[in-house]
């Protein structure tokens, strides 16, 4: 196992990569029972989309796993499901015909994948963009966990105020957060682990985690429930356009951000990047056949990378973790409907991955602003592809507008016009 996943080669062991899997997955397993939920919504029967979404997960993060040693997971994406949903009753069409964009997408995702491409393309972000998305995704899945644990909630006058503190789960949340801070301030290793073991505890006996059952048989699989030829008849051609480049940056920013917090990135380059990048496109090509929205490298990787995984183990882990919950939804269903569990490891997280702020030149204003703009709108617009998009479009404009043109790679003056004609005419929301 330690020669596998060169272990001792990355400074870890099995004991810290196996904690750091279960981190990530008990901060991620929450989608197995969302996700359904939301395509729910646009017709496609539950079951269907939660053994899609555990495969997709499982297929996307084993590639993820052997094929590049990161410990990153891959499953079907927040926002691009909310996205299918609304696909399906803007545009009057079946769903089948939307995973038929979606399959689409995917095999676009996977031509583009076996080309330099994508690799270019994360050379080509300069380092202050790339601090900004890490530092992004981290206020983003920060403020999903204030939102989570009701710590904050939605006001008609300020958009977001503080909750009700005497709320029970929000109380929980809090008690989750004191308790690890301490395990934190003492050095204790698998502190987010362990801390959301005892709120789950704590929440058991207070009567918050009901469980009202531990094993269940996996639904039927299905496969192939699209319409591929109701693409080109109801001419979807800018949905298919939408999963493709949402997808692309939504893991591109995700896989930059967790692998820069691990210490992965050398140089400003990622050494496995192509094996990485091909885990979700095979997960998002597979998972439209099997029924579930595009697959996305996940955010709360970042969670297991701060409880110490730095290899392909935790993603493995995480792969036959999702297996397991195959077998036991309902136990799956009560931990990931308390927030107060994983709500504190995210806030926690959050914070770990500011990091790279200290990193970025703020008195020089064209690197500065740009990395401000991603930092802002990712949690306020909830998108992290909407974050690296407004950095893509401000960041070559004022060099341009600054005399510093030619510091640019030509590919980011590409994606600043293709990201300012997606989010004004085609947006994906």
């Amino acid at each position: 196992m330690e020669r596998l996943f060169k272990l001792n080669e990355l400074g870890t062991n099995v004991r810290t990569e196996v904690i750091a899997g279960f981190t990530t997955f008990l901060t991620m397993v929450y989608i197995v029972v969302v996700n359904p939920a939301i395509l729910s919504a646009a017709g496609v029967p539950f079951d269907q989309v939660f053994i899609a979404t555990i495969l997709a997960a499982v297929i996307g993060t084993l590639i993820m796993a052997f094929s590049a040693n990161y410990p990153i997971a891959v499953a079907p994406g927040m926002g691009l499901n909310a996205y299918f949903t609304s696909v399906v009753i803007s545009q009057g069409v079946s769903y089948q015909v939307v995973f038929g964009t979606v399959f689409l997408a995917g095999l676009l995702f996977l031509l583009l994948t076996f080309t330099k491409f994508r690799e270019m393309l994360i050379q080509s972000i300069p380092a202050s963009i790339k601090y900004g998305i890490t530092s992004g995704i981290g206020l983003f899945i920060a403020f999903i966990g204030l939102q989570m644990s009701g710590l904050v909630v939605a006001s008609p006058a300020t958009l977001v105020t503080i909750g009700d503190l005497r709320s029970p789960i929000t109380a929980l949340t809090i008690l989750g957060l004191f308790i690890t801070f301490v395990l934190i301030a003492r050095n204790i290793k698998g502190a987010l682990f362990i801390g959301m073991l005892v709120t789950a505890l704590v929440g058991y006996f207070t009567g918050h985690l009901e469980i009202n059952g531990i094993v269940s048989t996996p639904p039927p699989i299905v496969f192939f429930d699209i319409d591929i030829a109701g693409v080109f008849s109801h001419a979807l051609y800018t949905v298919v356009f939408a999963f493709l480049l949402v997808t692309i940056f939504d893991t591109t920013g995700t896989l930059i951000g967790v692998a820069e917090q691990a210490g992965l990135m050398k140089d400003g380059k990622m050494k496995k990047a192509k094996s990485a990048l091909t885990a979700d496109a095979v997960a998002t090509t597979v998972g439209s056949a099997l029924g579930t929205s595009p697959s996305t490298a996940y955010i709360e990787s970042s969670a297991g990378v701060a409880a110490g995984g730095r290899s392909g183990l935790t993603a493995l882990v995480v792969a036959i973790l999702f297996m397991v919950a195959l077998f036991f939804s309902p136990l799956v269903s009560a931990i990931s409907a308390l927030p107060a569990i994983t709500a504190p490891a995210l806030i926690i997280v959050g914070c770990y991955m500011m990091e790279g702020l200290a990193k970025i030149n703020w008195k020089k204003f064209d690197d500065a602003f740009p990395s401000f703009a991603i930092i802002l709108t990712m949690p306020l617009t909830s998108s992290i592809a909407t974050g690296i998009a407004i950095g893509f479009i401000t960041y070559p404009v004022i060099k341009l507008v600054s005399g510093k043109g030619k510091e640019v790679h030509p590919i980011l003056y590409i994606f600043g016009i293709i990201f300012a004609i997606q989010m004004v005419f085609f947006p994906a929301h």
